[in-house]
């Protein structure tokens, strides 16, 4: 009989001993996959970062904007540009008494006076423009903001061809309406057949005037947006993809557009 519970005891002591190192063994499986799933994870995580990558600091081009009207900033993957929407040059859309007032008897003016008219904007771009091919129609209202601080808008006038609205345009391609003063046409008031910089679009891409800074000529190879790819004053150099006013009179203005678009960089 105590032969018997020695045995028993010896059984179940296996038993224990057996029951003891399955349980290690799960243990171990389970720690080594989830560092596994860990490591995929992480490894996942990097490969998405990278397709995008933070900038830490403003684009020079930035620097050129008129600081007395536009805030601009960095927001993760985007810039943010706020502006007063107010111009730094003088136009007839001022309105008599104001220090920029400009007498233009020659345009039809639109009721709206701009010192009492709301032309506060913000837009929000990429920091790095998405060049991977796709296009995206330009739309009523503002398209990109001007070093002026003032907006861009497309070649439509609502609803409609500019050429409806082009008497109120004053000496510099803007009026007001809808809403807030805006250029379609080339900014003379600060690019006049030059290479200089107009502005910054929707899609994170800038706009300059109608010379390449690379050539001090026309581009001659723009597409159907106006954008090529050649050094700018703020490229240190480099090469960058960026908008030209095209060289082509627009309708019975006697004027260039600013931009129609489409946008290449979304």
């Amino acid at each position: 009989m105590l032969k018997y519970h020695s045995m028993k005891n010896k059984i179940v002591h296996r038993i224990a001993s057996f029951t003891l190192i399955l349980g290690l063994l799960f243990i171990t499986f389970i720690a080594c996959s989830s560092d596994s799933i860990s490591d995929a994870t992480l490894e996942e995580d990097m490969n998405d970062d990278s397709d995008e990558t933070i900038v830490t600091e403003l684009h020079a081009a930035y620097a050129a904007f008129n600081t007395d009207a536009v805030t601009i900033y960095l927001d993760g993957y985007e810039v943010v540009i706020e502006t007063t929407g107010l111009p730094n040059h003088e136009t007839v859309y001022w309105g008599e008494g104001n220090d920029l007032y400009r007498k233009e008897p020659d345009v039809d003016v639109t009721p709206s006076i701009m010192s009492s008219n709301n032309n506060a904007t913000t837009i929000r771009v990429d920091a790095t423009p998405n060049l991977t091919g796709n296009t995206t129609s330009t739309d009523f209202n503002t398209i990109g903001i001007a070093v002026s601080g003032s907006s861009i808008f497309n070649d439509q006038e609502g609803g409609g061809a500019l050429d409806q609205a082009a008497a109120s345009l004053d000496w510099t391609g803007a009026h007001i309406g809808p809403g807030v003063y805006h250029y379609h046409l080339e900014p003379k008031a600060f690019t006049d057949d030059d290479e200089k910089l107009v502005g910054i679009l929707l899609d994170g891409v800038f706009l300059y005037g109608r010379k390449c800074n690379t050539t001090g000529a026309y581009p001659t190879d723009l597409d159907a947006s106006g954008g090529h790819t050649s050094a700018t004053q703020y490229t240190d150099g480099a090469e960058e993809y960026h908008y030209q006013i095209i060289n082509e009179i627009y309708s019975t203005t006697g004027s260039f557009l600013a931009f129609a678009g489409p946008y290449q960089g979304y």
